[in-house]
């Protein structure tokens, strides 16, 4: 017996972007309540976060050691646990020397990325 297909595709619209707003549902700027105050917060959100995020410091350090995704994942969970840490990015080269990209909001002391590494398991900086 054949079989009929009653599924719809439903259009990708972004509705909220139609009223101004971006439409990720995340920041409220799309909600159907719009007034004047709302719109003013979420520039000057949209503008601190901004601020804050080039106020971030990126440091990539050359790492030695790894050699799977469990060494990547053992050295991004310590990195992270550093104060001010906000992400954490390896490029492995599994037995070589792979590099470590950490986004902070201070410059981090290289003996504190070394203990992390140390603490991690064996992984020095090269």
């Amino acid at each position: 017996m054949p079989t009929t297909d009653t599924s719809r595709d439903l259009p990708l619209l972004d509705t909220a972007a139609n009223r101004g707003g971006c439409g990720c549902g995340g920041c409220g700027c799309g909600s159907n309540t719009r007034t004047g105050s709302s719109t003013s917060t979420n520039t000057e959100s949209a503008a601190t976060a901004a601020t804050k995020e080039n106020e971030m410091t990126t440091n990539t350090y050359a790492v030695t050691g790894m050699t799977c995704g469990h060494c990547a994942s053992a050295v991004t969970s310590e990195l992270k646990s550093l104060d001010g840490v906000s992400d954490v990015t390896v490029d492995l080269v599994a037995g070589g020397t792979s590099s470590v990209t950490v986004t902070s909001a201070e410059p981090l002391d290289e003996s504190q990325v070394s203990a992390a590494l140390d603490e991690a398991g064996d992984y020095q900086l090269a």
